[in-house]
């Protein structure tokens, strides 16, 4: 059974709504170890200073932001800790929009929301709520002490949440303008062109059935290592 990894409450006007969080994903990716060539003994990785290799422990570690080249602006551990969001246990939504308003470049890492002990009735009805409206909750949290945006839909009988990128982390297309148009823009496409590729991305286009797609690079190289080992 899958286990929460934060608990707290949906909070919006005079409806608050305990609920608990769940991962919507199980990444599949193959993890490897580094290992010396001949008798696959562990590397391990030592945190060293540059100026005279010496190891650095733990402790005595901190962190720099680098302004200019090798100018940096120390913070101790409590000046970052003051800066901290509060450690609130409110999903407080701000507003409800339409889903398809929101780019899904805006859209992070997915989970679910479950009712927490006591709380069934309530997040039965906001599920209903939200279904019937038909609008999505763009809301605010604190998970592992960082400050997210999210997106909380309806999905069958339960509710997701989608963390976002802010505003200003997304680049737009006329930030890449130098980069990938260095000599000219393309030119305007011949209708008959136009027309053509119409007609073959409506002989590709179908339902969308995630099933279908699969991670055919990790398939064969986990066949690999099994046959290996």
């Amino acid at each position: 059974m899958p286990r929460a990894i934060w608990s707290g409450s949906i909070s919006f006007g005079l409806l608050n709504v305990p609920v608990k969080l769940y991962s919507a994903v199980s990444k599949q990716s193959v993890s490897f170890r580094e290992l010396r060539e001949g008798d696959s003994a562990r590397i391990r990785h030592k945190r060293v200073a540059e100026t005279d290799g010496k190891e650095v422990p733990y402790e005595k570690i901190v962190k720099g932001y680098e302004y200019a080249p090798d100018q940096y602006v120390v913070l101790t551990k409590d000046e970052l800790s003051e800066l901290d969001p509060k450690k609130t246990r409110a999903i407080e939504i701000q507003d409800f929009v339409d889903l398809d308003d929101i780019d899904p470049i805006y859209f992070e890492q997915p989970y679910y929301l479950g009712p927490d002990k006591g709380a069934e009735r309530a997040y039965a009805l906001l599920v209903q709520a939200m279904k019937e409206a038909h609008k999505v909750a763009i809301a605010r949290f604190v998970l592992r002490n960082k400050e997210h945006l999210a997106a909380i839909r309806p999905m069958a009988d339960v509710l997701t949440l989608t963390t976002m990128r802010f505003h200003d982390e997304v680049s737009t297309p006329q930030d890449l303008d130098g980069e990938v148009f260095q000599d000219e823009k393309p030119k305007k496409a011949e209708q008959r062109e136009v027309e053509i590729a119409t007609q073959l991305i409506d002989s590709l286009t179908s339902d969308f059935k995630p099933e279908r797609y699969r991670d055919e690079y990790r398939e064969e190289l986990l066949d690999l290592l099994e046959r290996k080992a």
